[in-house]
């Protein structure tokens, strides 16, 4: 992914590393940031500054942008990360994990911050909505779940599904959710009661991802037929 400034890029590998580097000149930038197992996911702080990894080793790292130097304490699950992103102030990291939960993270010591989001399965995803109120994660126990970011406690009821829930995201606006599943379907859905919004987004195979257009009036989709 790029930068907020464009400038530069972060990737993420299986060789326990990801790396920063010039996106016009393709030159790294700093040292690899390295963990002990493969790494699933890389993006940047919102000023910039500041990276943050996932990897099967089970942690995720916050890094400093420049240098790739480590900051902060890892922050430790008890089994592999898939995602950690920073919240829209970058004061706060969200991880999600094959443990079967999420948690919330002090972005700069790595101290967790409340007790963590439990579900039933292994949690493939987990992102802030546009506020930083309210954190949704997905499933592979074929729900998806609203949470208030401060006080942990579920908004709304689960948005559930027939199937594992691949990925989770909020409209621009916070009004909204959309969800991916195994089960051929992407779902919109009431971001604050859980309810559905019109019909499920039909697909002939196990949908990937779902993501709204920046205007959060489309939804596209992507999927293994």
């Amino acid at each position: 992914v790029f930068s907020p400034d464009g400038a530069r890029v972060v990737t993420a590998s299986w060789d326990s590393t990801a790396r920063v580097w010039d996106a016009r000149t393709g030159a790294p930038v700093g040292a690899p940031l390295q963990h002990k197992g493969s790494v699933t996911s890389a993006v940047f702080s919102p000023d910039g500054a500041r990276v943050v990894t996932a990897s099967w080793d089970k942690t995720a790292r916050v890094w400093d942008a420049r240098t790739g130097a480590p900051v902060g304490a890892p922050l430790q699950h008890k089994d592999a990360v898939t995602s950690a992103v920073f919240s829209p102030d970058g004061a706060r990291v969200v991880t999600a994990s094959w443990d079967s939960t999420a948690r919330v993270w002090d972005a700069r010591t790595g101290a967790p911050v409340g007790a963590p989001l439990q579900h039933k399965g292994s949690v493939t995803s987990a992102v802030f909505s546009p506020d930083g109120a309210r954190v949704v994660t997905a499933s592979w126990d074929s729900t998806a779940c609203v949470w208030d970011a401060r006080t942990r406690d579920p908004v709304g009821a689960p948005l559930q599904h027939e199937g594992s829930v691949t990925s989770a995201v909020f409209s621009p606006d916070g009004a909204r959710v959309v969800t991916a599943s195994d089960d051929h379907t992407a779902r919109v859905w009431d971001a604050r009661t859980g309810a559905p919004v019109g019909a499920p987004l039909q697909h002939k195979d196990a949908v990937t991802s779902a993501v709204f257009s920046p205007d959060g009036a489309r939804v596209v989709t992507a999927s293994w037929d």
